[in-house]
């Protein structure tokens, strides 16, 4: 007996829906694209960069001081902007649960400590705190202080919030590479 042969159209569609599906719980579940849309993060990501973020570290370990971070932006962010959608955000992680954070003197504290900030746009020309950062939340702030809706403007992150980490950028090719 001979096998029969599949029609190839209905091949054709299980290969694409297949396909489909494998895509869609890539970019779920493990990795998904990005592209930076504002000046927030400058002088470290430039507008129309492109990213790829991971999103399987988190779900192992908490994020760590310096990461740069994607997440679904709280509702009070979105009210200062007054936007309407879920935008997605991107800002680098200052403050830890239990830290005791402050902005004065063009400096951030952590814990009375002045953090080493070589990736700043510029230094921050406003105050903030002290405050403690709560359990399970973090403090997020752009990397160009001073023109970032973040963390100073609308107040802590919460963990559940976080989408994934930026690693690295893909675009444009002449700045291709990772991420401090």
């Amino acid at each position: 007996m001979s096998e029969k042969q599949q029609n190839p159209w209905i091949e054709g569609l299980q290969t694409i829906g297949l396909s489909i599906v494998l895509a869609l719980g890539i970019r779920q579940f493990v990795a998904e694209a990005r592209f930076i849309p504002s000046g927030s993060m400058k002088p470290t990501l430039q507008i129309d960069d492109r990213l790829v973020v991971e999103k399987i570290s988190y779900r192992f370990n908490p994020p760590k001081r310096g990461d740069i971070i994607v997440f679904q932006a709280p509702q009070k962010a979105l009210d200062v902007v007054g936007s309407t959608t879920h935008d997605a955000y991107i800002k680098r992680v200052i403050g830890l649960p239990g830290d005791m954070v402050e902005v004065r003197d063009g400096k951030v504290f952590i814990n009375g400590e002045v953090l080493q900030e070589d990736y700043i746009q510029a230094p921050p020309t406003y105050s903030w705190g002290p405050e403690v950062v709560p359990a399970d939340e973090y403090l997020v702030l752009g990397d160009n202080r001073n023109s970032s809706s973040d963390g100073h403007v609308w107040g802590f992150l919460p963990r559940e919030s976080i989408i994934g980490r930026a690693v690295v950028r893909f675009w444009p090719p002449t700045r291709i590479g990772g991420l401090d």
